[in-house]
């Protein structure tokens, strides 16, 4: 089973995790003994006046220093081991439940343009997104949004993530561990800020600006030789001093401004090029990977994202007070961390949203993998070609139902309608939300929750969770017209759609639903559409078999009793349902 693999990798982690804090203690107690006797060896060195005492004192010194570089390395590992724990932990709430309780939900991208979103549980508390998002940066969130869109993508897109969605399903290990080091940086962390500032900088390069900086400070230095040599006076060599830490304080707010995009992101960067540098070393087997791969290598990505961590490292040094008025005073070192930085960004800031668009995508193709890493029984859907609206659907069931809990169902729809009935609590709703968000699951490139899954190119609309709004004059019959009127309006661009509609027009009294739910079923009854409706209605069943030649299908789901006790199969049948519950529900609710 695909939990033994995270449950096999906790156990690891802790024995692993064990192993490195008694190496840390151990550095830790070595240190501070090293640094004892260093000292002590220095003052007996000093009492004694034996050189070879300093000598050993020296030597005691770099190996004190050596450990403090041995237990920093370790104490990054440790810190990359308690992210690794993290992430398997965060699989394994996705097997116990415990996702919902995730803080990434997507509630931010809930909106009234696309009502599909909060009727399918795309988007909010309990949804998908929740589930599967596992990016870090916020490019990476807004790109995993993106493609969960009720809009179809284009085939070549869905096929290219499929197959790099695919390999990292392949590669759980692989996954994992670039997980870990994505949860590292910063939550939300936004990139936007830095690429902007990169791509909109002004040039500080030109060539006065270039011969000052060297030649004031080399000037200076020789002045203090100079004086040292009593050639020339001290007053001269601390005029020179002077002129160049006045030159830095009367330019420090523009060096200031020039160097804030470093000023924030020292730990950050120190990250991505980590995470880039192993992005372009890993050996993918997916073209789709591989084209990102060569295009992070091919402009150097993480060799040049080292060397702006560099230019971050030196910037950040220049916030110390006391390094400030010595390296500014001596090498005008302001100026020389804004030269190099504006050369970098003149010569590579144009690559910078290319890296961080490719790194988005990785992060989207990780979320997206998130459902075949954890699903015992899942499939990619087959994509096809035809332009006309077809879905074949073996065993197929909703992502966020438990796998032991949630029942399979099998449909085949072509540019049709289905009128479905049922009793209360069947089974109906959740299968129109199954059967719409696995195609918009498929439409992004992920697998879905079946044994088959073939469909074409549709646009998906819903009318599920309608409600009024005060605020607007509407009530929820009203809502839910403009619902309706919005997927008439679309049909009659004549493109491939996919409708689900919930219960239609329960907003409204019996006469005047079952007139409406007619004409509006009438009017999406089309060769480009396939229409899923579900009602209470039976009337609405006698639309079968045809509306103008499309054919009209009645499905239904049924409840049956055992001991004075209601059972639902949740199985999809043909045919309309015989049977209601609502009188048996008032009554096991007391109210009868």
């Amino acid at each position: 089973m695909k939990i033994d693999l995270f449950k096999s990798g906790l156990y690891t982690d802790r024995s692993t995790r064990a192993h490195l804090m008694k190496r840390s203690n151990l550095i830790s107690f070595l240190r501070f003994f090293l640094f004892l006797f260093a000292i002590a060896a220095a003052a007996a060195g000093y009492d004694f006046n034996q050189p070879a005492l300093y000598a050993f004192a020296a030597a005691l010194a770099a190996a004190f220093f050596r450990l403090v570089r041995a237990h920093e390395s370790l104490r990054a590992a440790i810190l990359l081991l308690a992210s690794h724990t993290a992430v398997l932990q965060r699989y394994m709430d996705r097997f116990s439940g415990g996702w919902h309780e995730f803080p990434e939900t997507g509630s931010e991208y809930l909106s009234e343009e696309h009502p599909q979103y909060a009727d399918l549980d795309i988007f909010g508390k309990n949804s998908i997104y929740q589930y599967i998002c596992i990016a870090q940066t916020k490019s990476g969130r807004d790109r995993l949004a993106a493609v969960m869109s009720p809009e179809p993508a284009a085939y070549s897109d869905t096929v290219c993530r499929q197959r790099a969605v695919q390999e990292f399903i392949n590669r759980p290990t692989l996954a994992i561990e670039l997980q870990a080091m994505l949860q590292l940086l910063p939550n939300h962390h936004d990139t936007i800020p830095m690429i902007q500032s990169c791509e909109n900088a002004e040039e500080h390069t030109n060539r006065f600006l270039y011969f000052t900086i060297w030649l004031l400070p080399v000037i200076t230095l020789l002045s203090f030789v100079l004086a040292a040599a009593d050639m020339i006076s001290w007053i001269s060599s601390s005029i020179l001093l002077f002129l160049q830490f006045f030159i830095a304080s009367l330019c420090f707010g523009r060096n200031s401004a020039c160097l804030a995009p470093l000023s924030n992101i020292y730990r950050e960067l120190k990250l991505y090029r980590e995470l880039f540098d192993r992005l372009e070393k890993i050996t993918f087997q997916s073209s789709y990977l591989n084209k990102l791969q060569k295009q992070l290598q091919d402009t150097q990505a993480s060799h040049f994202l080292r060397r702006l961590y560099r230019l971050s490292e030196c910037s950040n040094m220049r916030y110390n007070l006391f390094f400030f008025f010595f390296a500014n005073t001596i090498l005008l070192w302001d100026f020389h961390c804004v030269l190099h930085f504006s050369i970098w960004r003149t010569r590579v800031g144009k690559h910078l949203r290319l890296w961080f668009d490719i790194f988005s995508e990785i992060e989207t193709l990780l979320s997206l993998a998130v459902i075949g890493q954890t699903r015992e029984i899942c499939t990619f859907p087959k994509i096809s070609a035809d332009t006309s609206p077809h879905i074949e659907a073996k065993a197929l069931t909703n992502l966020l139902l438990t796998e032991d809990a949630a029942v399979a169902n099998d449909l085949t729809a072509i540019g049709e309608v289905h009128i479905i009935t049922g009793s209360n609590m069947s089974g109906k709703t959740t299968f129109l939300r199954t059967l719409a968000s696995s195609a918009i699951l498929a439409y992004a490139g992920a697998p879905v929750c079946a044994d088959s899954l073939t469909l074409t190119r549709m646009h998906v609309f819903t009318s599920m969770r309608v409600n009024d709004d005060i605020t607007k004059g509407l009530s929820t019959f009203y809502a839910e017209l403009l619902r309706i009127k919005s997927m008439v309006e679309f049909s009659r661009k004549k493109e491939p759609m996919l409708i689900c509609i919930d219960e239609i027009f329960k907003g409204t009294n019996s006469a005047d639903r079952i007139i409406g739910a007619r004409e509006a079923i009438k009017k999406l009854a089309n060769p480009w559409s396939i229409t899923a409706v579900s009602t209470h209605d039976f009337e609405l069943c006698e639309l079968a078999p045809a509306i103008e030649g499309i054919p009209v299908k009645n499905y239904h789901f049924e409840e049956y009793y055992t001991k004075d006790k209601i059972n639902f199969d949740y199985k999809i049948k043909a045919g309309r349902c015989q049977t209601t519950n609502a009188k048996y529900l008032l009554k096991l609710a007391g109210i009868l």
